[in-house]
């Protein structure tokens, strides 16, 4: 189809996208690239277009896989040395092969038959007296007879769960703006988790109006993190697995923070910045490879003993790749490779607690 398009007819002398001079003789132009063709658009032309992207695509990902798995190093040394047409882009080839990677893992782990360590709960008879002194308590609460909630109903629940009521905790809008910036926080979330288990009352909006709060954004967000919160005690998985679907971008970000040490630890090499990123996520992606195609063998065989096996397999790839890219003795890069997985453990202990958080916030 292309042959047929670049036919000596159909040649232009001006390119139709950049408007450079050109000869006849030229199929391609020399200024942008693009096909010297002055040929209208037909129908198959699409579909050429289509399939020819896709097996080019398709044709520099086997290189590459083929590269990664059996030469440590080749691909990140070829690909800063300019020979990049044969491979497919490090941070594309990166995002497809992290995606994978966590889809396989919840496909053959995830987070089925995870212990929530709930227990039943302890329901206890209350006295008269106690059911008196409960029923003044929660009377006090500002809104609630004229609430969707009932006190009755708060009896009963309170009957269910124990003699603790939220009521214990409670503080009004003006207290609870007097106090510093992070108790106030607490309290809020102390009040409103107690509150919730008690009420199991879902939108903020009629919980602030019960607790007699101004229902700011802040104060309903702060709310529905105790909601969440409650859910997530409850049912895990769900916010887990919301998590891990975070990951593979969380991962992407993280990358170029731990490309840096590597460049201080490389400084006196003729790396750039680039470059070691370049070789982080060449790195980071065989190690999704390995670990995924593990994890496929794990579930098929019913045993973990394959990817601890392609786990040692992949500490020592890493070795072989750093002395291929870097090119340093034995010793060096041995040196080397201890501090990097060292620094990268603490890193992504911090870089795990400060996205946990993140997702949490917007969950």
């Amino acid at each position: 189809m292309k042959k047929f398009r670049t036919a000596l007819k159909y040649r232009g002398t001006e390119c139709l996208n950049c408007g450079h001079s050109l000869d006849r003789s030229e199929k391609y132009c020399s200024n942008c690239g693009q096909l010297n063709s002055t040929k209208k658009l037909a129908f198959d032309d699409f579909f050429n277009e289509f399939f020819a992207g896709v097996f080019a695509y398709d044709s520099r990902v086997r290189r590459t896989f083929k590269a990664l798995m059996f030469s440590p190093g080749k691909v990140s040394r070829d690909y800063i040395q300019g020979k990049r047409m044969r491979y497919a882009n490090p941070f594309r080839f990166y995002l497809s092969a992290s995606i994978l990677f966590f889809l396989i893992w919840s496909l053959t782990s995830g987070f089925d038959g995870f212990d929530t360590g709930n227990q039943a709960r302890e329901v206890k008879e209350l006295s008269p007296e106690e059911i008196g002194e409960l029923r003044g308590n929660l009377q006090k609460v500002p809104a609630l007879n004229d609430s969707p909630l009932n006190v009755d109903t708060l009896l009963a629940r309170q009957q269910r769960q124990g003699t603790e009521s939220y009521r214990d905790k409670y503080y009004t809008g003006e207290e609870l703006d007097s106090m510093g910036f992070f108790n106030s926080i607490s309290s809020k979330l102390i009040l409103y988790d107690a509150f919730y288990k008690e009420t199991e009352i879902i939108r903020p909006g009629v919980a602030m109006d019960s607790l007699g709060h101004v229902p700011t954004a802040y104060n309903r967000w702060l709310y529905n993190k105790a909601t969440d919160f409650n859910d997530f005690k409850k049912n895990p998985e769900v916010f887990l697995n919301y998590f891990i679907n975070k990951l593979p971008f969380i991962i992407f970000f993280f990358l170029p923070l731990f490309a840096l040490f590597i460049w201080l630890l490389y400084i006196r090499r003729p790396f750039n910045y680039m470059e070691h990123l370049i070789f982080t996520f060449h790195v980071q992606t065989t190690f999704f490879i390995i670990i995924g195609i593990s994890l496929i063998f794990d579930y098929i065989l019913d045993t973990d003993m394959v990817s601890g096996l392609m786990l040692a397999a992949f500490l020592f790839y890493l070795y072989k790749a750093m002395r291929r890219f870097y090119l340093q003795g034995g010793f060096k890069t041995i040196v080397k490779f201890i501090l990097l997985n060292f620094i990268f453990l603490i890193l992504a202990f911090v870089a795990a607690i400060f996205s946990f958080i993140a997702s949490f916030a917007i969950y």
